[in-house]
């Protein structure tokens, strides 16, 4: 049985999202996220302006289903496309066409080709969309002023309040100890 998420208020009564810290460089973000990966928390995430090499592993991140599910569908498609083309021309229209036996292969390599490339790519396009939560037309820390410099020159960690070992002060404490700066709680 699931434990209930407990539901922390900020003073003026809005439901807290998480808490937010700034980093002043990519190796701080970096070390903050492995002490914040290390002290077990599961429900964080880290923003910055360009990709930090490594950060998936600083993160204990594990690798993504996308590319299984990408190859099994493309060559779903692929052999799809191929039997496709082996029914039409042996069983449902058999034509001969310049002599050659109904069954033979290589005409059918370009369309094979062509389908199991479409499938792929619209297998990677809404698998992305399916596994990131896209798209997102709302998140809370998008009301933070701060936080919206992070495309530009911010470093932030952002550990959601949905955490199994989130607690207000603890967590606070936590992102004090590794140097972080401007504290914000984030209302949802």
């Amino acid at each position: 049985m699931s434990k209930a998420r407990k539901i922390y208020k900020t003073e003026d009564g809005g439901i807290v999202y998480g808490v937010m810290a700034e980093f002043d460089t990519p190796a701080d973000l970096f070390h903050a996220a492995e002490r914040v990966r290390d002290a077990g928390y599961s429900r964080w995430d880290v923003y910055s302006p360009f990709p930090v090499h490594g950060m998936e592993e600083a993160m204990g991140l594990k690798n993504t289903k996308l590319p299984l599910l990408t190859g099994i569908v493309g060559l779903s498609g692929a052999g799809l496309g191929y039997l496709f083309q082996w029914w039409v021309t042996t069983r449902g229209y058999a034509t001969i066409v310049q002599g050659k036996p109904f069954d033979t292969f290589q005409p059918w390599v370009p369309v094979t080709f062509e389908i199991g490339v479409l499938f792929t790519a619209f297998c990677a396009l809404l698998g992305m969309f399916a596994f990131n939560a896209l798209p997102m037309w709302y998140h809370p820390l998008l009301k933070k002023d701060r936080f919206l410099r992070v495309s530009d020159d911010r470093f932030v960690i952002c550990i959601e309040a949905a955490d199994p070992k989130f607690d207000p002060d603890r967590t606070r404490e936590l992102l004090e100890k590794l140097h972080g700066k401007h504290f914000d709680f984030v209302e949802e």
